[in-house]
């Protein structure tokens, strides 16, 4: 005899399941339009969930706490995905097809500006929130100090390719790349300066290869 009843409890599942997660993205999407058009002081939880059309302990309870929605946001833009892969994965492999060091460091050139392209506008969110909030202010130096540590990654990986001059450390080229690739760099060139995408793009390059190539 068929068990209909758990048939139809199985798709239930499957359906709430997918109910959950076209929330869970409603709420990322009002949250994000909201963040850049109002800051993130101006977002209350209150105007997330009237805007994605849910009640507020929903929100606390799919997606967290307001600090909580906006570093996902980040890291889904960052990614381009909401996989469980990570940036310093997704760099890695890039850098390890690459046919020679130039080619190398041209790939992290362009991851560069496609991280800064796409996280810009969210990364001044953030830096404008970590002024006045305590927990935005942590992440805001969690993730900056997970962006060194990737960068640490890569400068290991660079060396394999004989990137590194002689006398100089891991830790050093971390840094180094870190500060070129930094977002404030791009928003102030890019944003506030008025330069084109492309001459950033140059720019980086330039500096990466003045930095890497012997």
């Amino acid at each position: 005899m068929e068990r209909y009843p758990s048939r139809v409890a199985n798709v239930n599942g499957t359906r709430r399941q997918q109910q959950a997660l076209a929330t869970r993205e409603e709420i990322f999407r009002r949250a994000e339009i909201l963040f850049l058009e109002n800051g993130y002081v101006a977002t209350t939880i209150d105007a997330i969930a009237r805007e994605a059309g849910v009640a507020v302990q929903t929100i606390y309870n799919s997606v967290g706490s307001k600090a909580a929605i906006l570093n996902t946001i980040l890291e889904r833009i960052v990614t381009g995905t909401d996989a469980s892969v990570t940036v310093s994965e997704i760099m890695s492999a890039r850098v390890a097809d690459a046919a020679d060091l130039p080619a190398a460091v041209q790939v992290l050139a362009d991851w560069m500006v496609e991280f800064n392209e796409r996280a810009g506008a969210v990364f001044a969110v953030l830096k404008q929130a970590a002024a006045v909030d305590p927990e935005i202010g942590r992440l805001d130096r969690m993730r900056s100090r997970r962006r060194l540590q990737n960068y640490g990654r890569a400068a290991a990986q660079f060396r394999q390719r004989g990137a590194i001059p002689s006398g100089t450390s891991d830790a050093e080229m971390a840094a180094s790349i870190w500060a070129i690739g930094h977002p404030e760099v791009y928003t102030a060139l890019v944003v506030e300066a008025g330069w084109t995408v492309d001459a950033y793009r140059r720019w980086v390059s330039g500096a990466l290869a003045h930095l890497m190539i012997p």
